[in-house]
């Protein structure tokens, strides 16, 4: 039983140790290359991004600012496509999706999957092919699915009977094969990730349970929709999954599932979508797995099934978004204070505060996610502390970063950058407190580029109607 202290676990004993896995470095100033982009490293005591120090970045763009490493971001694209290249790989849009980043997909020759109107907008202007395109959600309006018709988008996710039926009214009226649709089931996989990411399992809001009967249900229904082109089955079991093994649980049951339908409903399906969901290294406790290691294990367990079966394996497809995304950005703070906070029996944490926090990185607050950091802009000879990197919002649970050994004599001023905050940060930024945004900042062959800006205070006002 692990101790406990009337104060809460922070002033209990050994707390101030750090997690196990959080081991004290030999070197405070190096950096660990798995948790950084391929073009980030350290020159003269200072973060360098593709050629480019961090002081120079800050003081052309700001801080907070979300740095991208284009030739990473692109690499890792490439090498999903490379690996799967059997398969269709969509990049998973939420993660982090911006025109310019649609336009390297297309240029790339991936695929793309969006889950709301405006992610599809995005996708429209950056000239996006509306055949390769993925359309994802929960709840799904008649208008956002008779967009997706006319736009002509490749494969629509459905996700309920109300979608079906809204699908099947709209394909009445349009030509034959203008909506083409996967079903989305929830295959009963427990991913070992947070239960807030984890999203095969039955209670949750996704999907239509095999296990209950719904799944094959709305199979039947759409079977019968003569208009409607009914593509295959998709599944998705979490998010920073590291291994394979909820993937070949969740095949066998999708290509179990697909064979009865081919033998009792009379449809073949021609394809069938496994999701996403691929770890990445946030700090050293996370081992993420080559795509071509996940490509090669995803065959080999989809070979068996279908062999086992009988069947021919139907047309498959990945999603991966943050393991593209997610190495190929750190986040730049500049320090604005730092106190030595002295708990009971005279043990001690130091508080670092940043110029930014929850509004640019929910997820330390939202799904308790743990972050690495490096003081960025020099280098220091003081023996390491066992820190915490927070935010400056009004929240208690405003922290960046948890636990992190950084430098003793760090100070206001100082940079610290935040490795593997491309996925999920931006995407999930929000204006609490009223704070503005920061920019993604795109860092390539020693120059940098803005491809989505700073908020203003303009941009904050903008929507403000004012007193009447």
């Amino acid at each position: 039983m692990s101790a406990t202290h009337a104060a809460g676990w922070a002033h209990a004993s050994g707390a101030l140790k750090g997690p196990a896995w959080l081991a004290q470095p030999e070197d405070v100033n190096a950096l660990v290359p798995l948790l950084w982009s391929t073009n980030t490293r350290k020159v003269d005591n200072e973060l360098e991004i593709a050629g480019v120090k961090v002081s120079d970045l800050v003081a052309e763009h700001g801080s907070p600012a979300f740095f991208m490493d284009e030739d990473d971001f692109r690499t890792r694209a490439r090498s999903f496509r490379d690996a799967f290249d059997d398969f269709d790989v969509y990049y998973a849009g939420k993660a982090f999706l911006s025109i310019a980043v649609a336009q390297w997909l297309k240029e790339d020759g991936l695929n793309l999957d969006v889950c709301s109107s405006g992610e599809l907008l995005v996708a429209q202007k950056a000239g996006f092919d509306m055949a390769k395109i993925g359309y994802h959600g929960n709840n799904k309006t008649v208008e956002q699915l008779a967009r997706a018709g006319e736009l002509g988008v490749g494969r629509i996710v459905l996700d309920s009977f109300d979608e079906i039926d809204r699908v099947i009214a709209l394909a009445e009226d349009a030509e034959p094969g203008t909506y083409r649709v996967m079903i989305r089931v929830t295959a009963g996989v427990e991913a070992h990730t947070h239960e807030f990411i984890a999203t095969a399992h039955e209670d949750q809001k996704f999907g239509f349970s095999i296990a209950s009967g719904a799944a094959l249900e709305a199979i039947q229904r759409l079977a019968k929709a003569d208009k409607v082109t009914l593509l295959g089955l998709h599944s998705h079991i979490g998010s920073q999954i590291f291994d394979t093994a909820g993937f070949e649980v969740a095949a066998r049951r999708l290509l179990a599932l697909h064979a009865q339908v081919a033998s009792e409903v009379g449809v073949v399906m021609p394809e069938m979508d496994l999701g996403g969901g691929f770890g990445i290294a946030y700090t050293t406790q996370d081992t993420p797995a080559t795509p071509q290691w996940l490509a090669d294990n995803m065959r080999a367990i989809v070979a068996h099934e279908c062999k086992a079966l009988g069947i021919t394996a139907p047309r498959l497809s990945i999603e991966p978004g943050r393991a593209i995304v997610g190495p190929s950005t750190c986040t730049v703070y500049t320090v604005g204070t730092v106190k030595d906070v002295v708990l009971d029996g005279g043990a001690s944490r130091l508080y670092v505060s940043v110029d930014g926090g929850m509004s640019d990185n929910i997820r330390t607050a939202l799904y308790d996610a743990d972050y690495s950091c490096t003081l960025a802009s020099r280098a220091s000879d003081a023996p390491a502390r066992l820190s915490r990197v927070v935010g400056k919002h009004c929240e208690a649970g405003d922290i960046v970063v948890k636990d992190e050994f950084l430098p003793g004599d760090v100070r206001p001023g100082d940079l610290l950058a935040v490795p593997a905050t491309g996925a999920y940060c931006r995407s999930m930024a929000s204006n609490y407190n009223h704070a503005l945004r920061p920019p993604v900042v795109v860092v390539r062959d020693g120059s940098s580029r803005v491809i989505v800006r700073r908020e203003t205070e303009e941009d904050l006002l903008a929507t403000d109607m004012g007193a009447e």
